[in-house]
């Protein structure tokens, strides 16, 4: 199963959080059934760790407009989200 890593920037780190928590519905209907891993660095920045059901249903969903919506009554600035799959597996 893979991963996927989002890194936004957010207007108030605080007031994004507490939306983010809001949105369980929203991260169900990603495929997301299992704990969100995520840090804050810089004062504005937050990376999540997300591990989707269905990748290819999750990537589709961050574009969609429901998730455009929630990420702006967040404070997401949108064109500094990033995603990355972590599709690709290193064995130390």
């Amino acid at each position: 199963m893979s991963k996927v890593v989002m890194v936004v920037e957010v207007k108030d780190v605080a007031k994004a959080e507490e939306g983010f928590r809001t949105h369980a519905d929203l991260f169900r209907g990603l495929t997301i059934n299992k704990p969100i891993h995520f840090g804050t660095i810089g004062g504005n920045q937050i990376a999540g760790v997300f591990e989707p059901d269905d990748v290819a249903v999750f990537v589709k969903g961050i574009e969609a407009q429901a998730t455009a919506d929630a990420m702006d009554a967040d404070g997401v600035k949108r064109e500094t989200v990033k995603v990355f799959v972590l599709d690709k597996t290193f064995e130390v």
